[in-house]
């Protein structure tokens, strides 16, 4: 290339630097850093500018680069940071640490790769934790995960305790809690100390159907070592559920020579046995059934049929459209109500008389049994919960509507009158929002009502509250996220498809979307199940609305029976072995 072409070269270069088209860019080798690490493990092979030397218990040395360990680990970056600036010192013992598990863990940062396997866990978790090699460390708890078992998952949760690992310690226990039933089979359990079986025995989520398993590993547990264990038996059974057993097993377990012996066990067997003839309803957590399985919510629905005088019910998750056939009761019909106390207890309220049954969802045999009678003969009420108590409120002695209130303690399970309401209410909605009793809408002998007031419990004191848009009798009451939801009614000519809500801040009503079906007494949670229709040929409701707030839409969902007619629901904890796949209806 001659000199004019090589300055025409040029001059054509310097107008390409000038565009703006292209300013800059940027390039970025991806295999650096690969050739970097290469590099490095060439020189600690050599042994090549090593400047430190480790030596560990067993005489053996291990070589490394300052700068290198200083990037990768914490430990090390603290350690020559602070100290080897005033010494400059090329050599430490490390006598925590065995020299294999050092090496790998050197090798690991000049590298990027550590090999765990089932002999060098145990060792290598503990020497990360203590390196602070993050990665390594979640490596070994990744690996131990997938080992658990039945015979291992104690040994594993002792281990992740003793050495803090958190996530491995709650794998475990969580392991421990699905698979008790198995691991209480194992010679492991049998060791435990009695501070790690309170604890196992202690989880609310412990998996297992029947509570007279727990009881019998703890028996198992205090035999093993009769003469070194009998005095911590106490302690054990305060935190077995012995009040979810039935009456039947109870007295069989009652027979046991060791809880005989001993006053504070015989005060456990009392309780239970008290719990399950409702002599008391104690306050504890042994009266709690266990939560395992997640806290799946099922429907317990109540329906009636013109051909029998007992009312049916009958359990529906929404989730996965199973049904299964729930007790029977005697004493109950459509103008029955239900209530929940504690995801334990639902009791149904009057509808024949002035009688009230429990089915108590903690018992092994699922039944319904009768308690104390209402003080007031009374029809089309309104009913809730409120401080672990019920409220029957207003409704109709058979000529006109009442505005008296009954109170039951299931404490002391005795009822008792309050203030009554400021105006006589049959088929009112009843609902609590912030400690405070709502009584909506309604009629009275002669109209239907808007009206609405509130009860505050601490003054025994009734005070009106704005009223609804429209007057609604027999509207469906839910409480969600501190706003009062009424949902459909009768407004004396026509069953309601609209909802309303109320804000207790603001003191306003304000309308949602309709329901897709006009309907008057539904029930249920933002769950709107059944309830009267209009139709002369299918006057019952057979379907159940869910509400989204978040969208302010409804859906539908089919659950009739043939010939059962929908009047009521309630919506619990699924129950063990309610819901299974085998169910199906």
């Amino acid at each position: 290339m001659d000199s004019s072409q090589t300055s025409s070269c040029e001059s054509d270069l310097k107008q390409v630097m000038k565009s703006e088209e292209c300013a800059w860019t940027n390039f970025r080798n991806t295999s650096h850093s690969v050739r970097i690490l290469q590099g490095l493990q060439f020189l600690l092979k050599n042994e090549a500018l090593c400047d430190i030397k480790f030596k560990t218990d067993d005489g053996c040395i291990t070589f490394g680069h300052k700068n290198v360990l200083m990037a990768a680990s914490p430990y090390f970056h603290a350690m020559f940071s602070n100290y080897f600036n005033e010494n400059k010192n090329d050599f430490v013992s490390l006598r925590k640490l065995d020299s294999n598990v050092l090496q790998l863990l050197i090798d690991y940062i000049y590298t990027g790769e550590i090999l765990v396997t089932k002999k060098n866990v145990q060792v290598l978790l503990p020497a990360a934790n203590y390196l602070q090699l993050d990665f390594v460390t979640n490596a070994c708890v990744d690996f131990l995960q997938k080992q658990l078992d039945v015979s291992n998952c104690l040994d594993i949760r002792v281990f992740a305790d003793l050495h803090n690992c958190t996530e491995l310690l709650s794998s475990s226990e969580t392991f421990i809690k699905k698979k008790f039933l198995d691991v209480v089979k194992g010679d492991e359990f049998l060791f435990l100390s009695s501070e790690d079986v309170i604890k196992i025995i202690s989880y609310n989520d412990l998996a297992v159907t029947f509570e007279e398993k727990v009881f019998e590993s703890v028996i198992k547990w205090v035999n093993h070592d009769l003469d070194l264990r009998k005095d911590f038996l106490p302690d054990l059974m305060e935190h077995v559920r012995l009040p979810l057993i039935n009456l039947d097993t109870l007295f069989t377990i009652s027979e046991e020579p060791l809880l005989n012996t001993n006053p504070k066990c015989k005060d456990y067997l009392f309780e239970a046995v008290s719990f399950n003839l409702r002599i008391a309803i104690p306050q504890t957590i042994r009266c709690k059934p266990r939560q395992f399985g997640g806290s799946q919510k099922v429907i317990l629905m109540f329906k009636f049929s013109c051909l029998s005088p007992k009312c049916t019910t009958e359990w529906y998750d929404l989730a996965t459209k199973i049904r299964k056939n729930g007790p029977e009761i005697n004493d109950c019909h459509k103008n029955a109500r239900f209530v929940v106390i504690r995801n334990q207890w639902v009791f149904a309220l009057g509808g024949v008389n002035q009688s009230v049954s429990l089915l108590n969802l903690s018992s092994q045999s699922h039944c319904w049994v009768p308690m104390t009678d209402m003080l007031v003969v009374r029809r089309i009420f309104g009913v809730c919960v409120l401080d672990d108590c019920i409220y029957v409120v207003g409704g109709s002695d058979g000529l006109s509507a009442c505005n008296s209130v009954e109170v039951f303690d299931i404490s002391k399970q005795k009822w008792r009158m309050v203030s009554s309401m400021l105006i006589a209410r049959r088929s009112l909605g009843v609902g609590v929002l912030n400690n405070c009793l709502y009584a909506v809408g309604g009629a009275n002998s002669v109209f239907m009502l808007k009206s609405v007031e509130r009860y505050d419990l601490r003054l025994d004191e009734w005070t009106p509250v704005p009223e609804m848009s429209v007057c609604r009798s027999g509207p469906g009451i839910a409480v969600l996220d501190g706003v009062m939801y009424v949902i459909g009614g009768f407004d004396g000519l026509v069953n309601l498809k609209s909802a309303e809500i109320y804000r207790p801040d603001d003191e306003v009503w304000t309308s949602i979307s309709d329901m897709h079906v006009p309907r008057r007494w539904p029930d249920g949670l933002l769950y709107v199940i059944g309830g009267d229709s209009e139709e002369i040929i299918e006057p019952i409701v057979q379907t159940v609305e869910i509400y989204d707030p978040r969208t302010n839409t409804w859906t539908m969902d089919k659950m009739s029976s043939p010939g059962l007619h929908i009047f009521g629901g309630v919506a619990v904890d699924r129950p063990p072995h309610v819901i299974t796949n085998e169910n199906t209806i």
